[in-house]
């Protein structure tokens, strides 16, 4: 049975598109705001990590059990490295003045597990954004 954003939208704490755009346009504004090199860096990091987390992710639901196993612990570092630089670019917003309040949506994945797949759909959404824009 094909998955749709229709099945995506009944998981726990998932975020509709608009959800997404929103928080997405909202970093987008702070790290323009912003415009330094710095934050020019940061935000590429966080793509690049969304790019590679979104690969592995992508291919969990065509991958075998025994694939999954054996890929697991490199998809699980890729999520972990896509929050990292998702976190670092909301603190250096937040150092130069910015709310980045789009971090606080999105929720703390410490307090709930639940959150950390939330997080990384927010990721994956960044990954589609820069493809769509890569035309």
């Amino acid at each position: 049975m094909p998955l749709t954003y229709e099945t995506y939208k009944t998981e726990p704490m998932s975020l509709t598109m608009e959800e997404m755009a929103s928080l997405h346009s909202e970093m987008a504004g702070e790290v323009g705001n912003i415009g330094d090199d710095t934050v020019t860096d940061l935000y590429s990091d966080l793509l690049f990590a969304a790019v590679r987390y979104l690969e592995s992710r992508a291919h969990w639901p065509l991958w075998t059990k025994e694939e999954k196993t054996a890929n697991d612990s490199d998809r699980t570092r890729r999520h972990n490295s896509a929050i990292d630089k998702l976190n670092i670019l909301a603190r250096y917003l937040k150092s130069q003045g910015e709310a980045a309040s789009w971090r606080e949506a999105l929720g703390d994945e410490k307090e709930n597990p639940v959150i950390r797949k939330r997080i990384g759909d927010f990721v994956c959404y960044i990954a589609f954004i820069g493809s769509l824009n890569a035309r």
